[in-house]
C-alpha cells in the first residue's frame, strides 16, 4: 500500500471518529433530556434516537447512487454540511422539536457519511485488507464514542454554578456564554458544530485519489439495488446490520437510565462513566479482533461473542448493582467484533454492485431508531428491565447469522483471515 493511501485511510479514520464522536452521546443525555424537558415517558425520550436513526432508511440507498453520479467527495461535503446545520440548529434553540428536527438532520449526514466511508476505505485499503480496516474504523470508532461521555461529565462540571468561575478558562467561558444555565449537557452541541466545521474544511482541502472501480461492479442505479433486494443473503446480512444497531444503541443509550432506575447510580457521573467505559471496552474489543481475524474463521468468532454476549446481558440486567453496572460495559468488549464481520461478510459475497449494497445495510442501520423505540415503548407499559429484554432477540439473531450465512459465502470469502494473506 502507498503512502498517499496510507495518508487517505488516515484521513477516513478522522471522519469515522467526528461521526461516532457526535453519534453515540445519547445514552449520556438521555436522563437529562427526560429531567431538563420535563418528558412524561421513556417513548418521548426514544424519539431522539429514532429521529436520528429513520434518517439512515431515508437517505442510504439513495446516497449510494448520488456516490456514483457526484462522487465522494461531494457527497462527504454535503454530509458533514448537513450535520453542520443540524447541531448548529439545536445549540442556538435548545428545544425538544429543535432537538427531534436536528437529531433527523444530523442523521441525514450521518447515513451520506458512512454510505461513503465503507466503500471508500475498501477501495482505498484494497479488497485483501477490508476485513482489517473495517476493525480498525470500529476501533477509531470505540475511542470517540468513548471520549463523548466523558466530555459530557467534564461540561456538566465545569458549567457548574458550584464549580464555575469566569475568568478561569476562556473556552469554558465561551460555552458559558453560548449555553443556558439549565442546559450544560447543549454546550456539547456546540463542541459538535466546532468540529464538524473542522471537518468540512478538511473535506474542501484534501484532494481525494481517484478510485478505480472494478469492471465487474459496475454504476449504482435502481437496477443495481433490484438484482440485490432479489437475492436473500443481501436482507439475511440486512437483518444481521439491523439487529447489531439495535442491541448496541438500545444498551448503550438506556444502560445510565437503567442503573439509576435499578441501583440508584447518578446518570452524571457513574451513569455517564459506565457508557464512556462501554465505548471504551468496545476499542479494546477491537484490537483483539484485528488479532484474532488473522487467525480463526470470523464466523466462528461471530457465534462464540454472540453467545458471551447474550450471557453478559443477562447478568447486567438481573444481577446486584455491583455486579451490574460492570456488566453492561463490558458487552462493548464482547460485541466489537460483530459490525465489521458482519458488514465485511456481507461485501465480500458479492463481486459487484458494492456502492448499492453498502447502501442497502447502512439503511439497516435504522435498528438504531426502531429498537429503542421498541424498548422505551415496552418499558411504559411494563418496566424497563422488560423492555430491554428485547436485546436478547436481536444478539440470538446475531449469534446464528455466520451459521446461516455458511453457504451464501463463496469458496474465495469463506474464512476472512484469507484477507489478510498478500496476493501473490
Amino acid at each position: 500500500m502507498t503512502a498517499k493511501r496510507i495518508g487517505m485511510l488516515g484521513v477516513i479514520m478522522m471522519f469515522w471518529f467526528a461521526i461516532a464522536f457526535i453519534s453515540n452521546i445519547l445514552g449520556a443525555i438521555i436522563p437529562d433530556i427526560i429531567d431538563n424537558f420535563h418528558l412524561k415517558d421513556l417513548t418521548l425520550a426514544g424519539f431522539i434516537p429514532t429521529s436520528f436513526f429513520v434518517a439512515y432508511a431515508v437517505m442510504s440507498i439513495p446516497s449510494g447512487i448520488l456516490v456514483d453520479k457526484y462522487g465522494e467527495k461531494k457527497v462527504l461535503l454535503i454530509g458533514f454540511i448537513l450535520s453542520f446545520i443540524g447541531t448548529l440548529s439545536f445549540s442556538l434553540h435548545p428545544i425538544y422539536p429543535m432537538l427531534l428536527f436536528s437529531s433527523f438532520i444530523i442523521g441525514i449526514g450521518m447515513a451520506m457519511l458512512q454510505t461513503v466511508l465503507n466503500p471508500l476505505q475498501r477501495a482505498v485499503g484494497g479488497e485483501e485488507n477490508y476485513a482489517f480496516v473495517a476493525e480498525v474504523a470500529q476501533f477509531i470508532f470505540g475511542i470517540a464514542s468513548a471520549l463523548g461521555p466523558l466530555a459530557y461529565m467534564y461540561l456538566m462540571h465545569a458549567l457548574s454554578p458550584s464549580a464555575y468561575i469566569p475568568g478561569n478558562n476562556l473556552i469554558i467561558d465561551g460555552f458559558a456564554k453560548l449555553t443556558p444555565t439549565a442546559l450544560p449537557w447543549v454546550a456539547l452541541y456546540w463542541l459538535f458544530t466546532i468540529i464538524l466545521f473542522i471537518m468540512i474544511l478538511l473535506v474542501l482541502f484534501i484532494r481525494f485519489p481517484k478510485l478505480e472501480t472494478a469492471a465487474n461492479d459496475g454504476v449504482t442505479t435502481a437496477s443495481s439495488y433490484k438484482v440485490l433486494m432479489k437475492q436473500r443473503y443481501v436482507w439475511l446480512f440486512f437483518l444481521g446490520i439491523f439487529c447489531y444497531v439495535c442491541s448496541e444503541q438500545g444498551i448503550s443509550i438506556y444502560m445510565s437510565e437503567f442503573l439509576e432506575q435499578y441501583h440508584g447510580f447518578d446518570h452524571t457521573t457513574l451513569g455517564a462513566g459506565c457508557v464512556s467505559l462501554f465505548w471504551g471496552l468496545m476499542m479494546i474489543g477491537c484490537i483483539f479482533g484485528m488479532i484474532l481475524l488473522k487467525l480463526v474463521d470470523s464466523r466462528k468468532l461471530l457465534f462464540l461473542s454472540g453467545i458471551v454476549s447474550i450471557i453478559l446481558f443477562g447478568v447486567a440486567l438481573f444481577s446486584i448493582a455491583g455486579i451490574s453496572r460492570w456488566a453492561f460495559p463490558f458487552m462493548g468488549f464482547t460485541i466489537s467484533m460483530m459490525y465489521s464481520i458482519v458488514f465485511s461478510l456481507a461485501l465480500n459475497t458479492v463481486s459487484q454492485h458494492h456502492g448499492a449494497f453498502a447502501g442497502i445495510l447502512c439503511s439497516a442501520l435504522v435498528g438504531g431508531a426502531i429498537g429503542p423505540l421498541f424498548i422505551s415503548k415496552i418499558a411504559d407499559l411494563t418496566s424497563l428491565r422488560t423492555g430491554m429484554m428485547f436485546i436478547f432477540f436481536t444478539l440470538t439473531y446475531i449469534t446464528v447469522i455466520g451459521l446461516w450465512a455458511n453457504p451464501l459465502i463463496n469458496n474465495k470469502t469463506v474464512c476472512l483471515k484469507q484477507l489478510f494473506r498478500k496476493k501473490n
